[in-house]
C-alpha cells in the first residue's frame, strides 16, 4: 500500500513538472507578444487545461495499455519509468531546453518495461492492428510516426499559413493589425491550451490508471482501510478524481517556473509579434487536437516550437536564431533513448538491491 502511494505521489511530481516544463509551451506567445501578464496566461490556461483534459481518454488509454504488454508491469515498473522522465525533464529545464515530457514519460515507460521482462524486447508493443478497433496501435505508429511528422507538419503548414496572414493584411497599418490580432491570439491561446489538456494532461492519467489496474491486480488493496477503496479497480478505467487531480497539478505547475521556457520560445528562437503568435499557436493546437482524437501522445513542445519555426521562416529563414534550433532538435532525439536508458537502468538497480526480481 505504500509503494501505490509512493508511485502516485510521484506520478503527481511528474505531472507538477510537466507543467513548469510543458504547459508553458501553450502560454510562451501570448506571454512573450504582451497580449497577457504571465499571470493572466496562467489563470487562462490553467482553466482551458482543465476543460480539456476532461474533454477525453484517447490518449490515456494509449500510455497506460497501448505501449507494453500491462501483465508484465509491476508498481516498481512504473516508478521507474516516472523517475526516469523527471530526471530528464529537470535536465531539459535547468538549461532552457523545450524538450519533450510526453516522449520522457514514454521512453521511461520503454525502458522500466524492458527492464523488467529482464530485457525481453517483445514486452514492447511495436506495432499491430487491434482486433476490436481495426487501428493501428503500438510505440511506431503512435508515438515514432508523429514525433518526425506533427514538427514537420507544423512548420510547413505554420509557413504557409503565415504567409496568407500576411499576404491578407499587407494593405492594413501595423496598429490595426496588432489590435485585431491581439484579440485573436487570446482565442488561439485559449484553444492551444485546451488542446493541451486533452493530450498533455492526459498522460499521466494514462500512468496513474495503469498502477491503480496493477495495484488491483497485485492485491495491494485487499487488506488496505476502506478509505482506500476509491483507489481500487477491477479494470483499466481512467476515474474522475484522476483527471482533477493531473489538470489541478499541471496548472500549479505551470504557475511555479514556466518562465526558462517560455524565455526560450518567444524571445530566443525568433522575435515573435501578435500575429505571428496567433498564427503558430492556431497551427499547433489544430495538429494536437487532431493527434489527441487519433489516441497519439503527441509532443505538444515540438510542435508548438516547429510552428513557432515555421512562422518565423516566413519573414526570412534569418530571422530564426538557428543555433538555438539546433540545440532543441538534439534534446528531441535524445529524449526517448535516453530517459529509456534511465529507467532500465534503475529498473536494474532495483533488482541490484533486491527491490525487484
Amino acid at each position: 500500500m505504500v509503494l501505490v502511494l509512493l508511485v502516485l505521489l510521484v506520478a503527481l511530481t511528474f505531472e507538477y513538472i510537466n507543467g513548469f516544463h510543458d504547459t508553458a509551451n501553450s502560454i510562451a506567445t501570448v506571454v512573450s507578444t504582451k497580449v497577457l501578464t504571465p499571470t493572466q496566461a496562467v489563470v487562462m490556461s490553467a482553466s482551458f487545461n482543465l476543460v480539456g483534459a476532461l474533454a477525453g481518454t484517447a490518449v490515456a488509454s494509449t500510455i497506460g495499455k497501448g505501449l507494453v504488454d500491462v501483465q508484465l508491469i509491476d508498481l516498481h515498473t512504473i516508478l521507474c519509468a516516472l523517475l526516469a522522465g523527471i530526471a530528464w525533464n529537470l535536465i531539459t529545464w535547468w538549461v532552457g531546453l523545450p524538450s519533450s515530457s510526453s516522449h520522457a514519460l514514454i521512453g521511461g515507460l520503454c525502458g522500466a518495461a524492458l527492464g523488467s521482462a529482464h530485457n525481453d524486447w517483445s514486452v514492447i508493443k511495436w506495432s499491430a492492428i487491434n482486433a476490436a478497433t481495426q487501428k493501428w496501435e503500438g510505440l511506431w505508429p503512435k508515438v515514432v510516426l508523429p514525433m518526425f511528422a506533427a514538427p514537420i507538419c507544423g512548420l510547413f503548414v505554420g509557413f504557409l499559413f503565415m504567409t496568407l496572414l500576411t499576404v491578407l493584411v499587407r494593405r492594413a497599418s501595423p496598429g490595426k493589425v496588432n489590435h485585431f490580432f491581439a484579440r485573436f491570439q487570446l482565442v488561439s491561446s485559449a484553444w492551444m491550451s485546451f488542446s493541451h489538456g486533452t493530450n498533455d494532461a492526459q498522460k499521466t492519467m494514462g500512468v496513474i490508471a495503469l498502477t491503480l489496474f496493477s495495484a488491483t491486480t497485485a492485491g495491494a488493496f485487499d487488506h488496505a482501510p476502506a478509505v482506500f477503496s476509491v483507489l481500487r479497480t477491477d479494470h483499466f478505467e481512467i476515474h474522475t478524481w484522476v483527471k482533477f487531480a493531473c489538470a489541478l497539478t499541471m496548472a500549479a505547475g505551470t504557475a511555479a517556473g514556466g518562465w526558462r521556457i517560455i524565455k526560450t520560445l518567444g524571445h530566443k528562437m525568433v522575435k515573435l509579434q501578435k500575429i505571428h503568435g496567433f498564427a503558430a499557436q492556431t497551427i499547433a493546437a489544430g495538429v494536437i487536437q487532431i493527434a489527441s482524437h487519433l489516441g497519439m501522445p503527441l509532443s505538444t513542445t515540438h510542435v508548438i516550437s516547429s510552428s513557432i519555426m515555421g512562422v518565423g521562416a516566413s519573414k526570412r529563414f534569418s530571422a530564426i536564431k538557428w543555433t538555438v534550433v539546433e540545440r532543441m532538435v538534439w534534446a528531441w532525439l535524445m529524449t526517448l533513448p535516453v530517459s529509456g536508458a534511465i529507467a532500465w537502468g534503475l529498473v536494474e538497480l532495483f533488482r541490484l538491491v533486491g527491490f525487484v526480481t
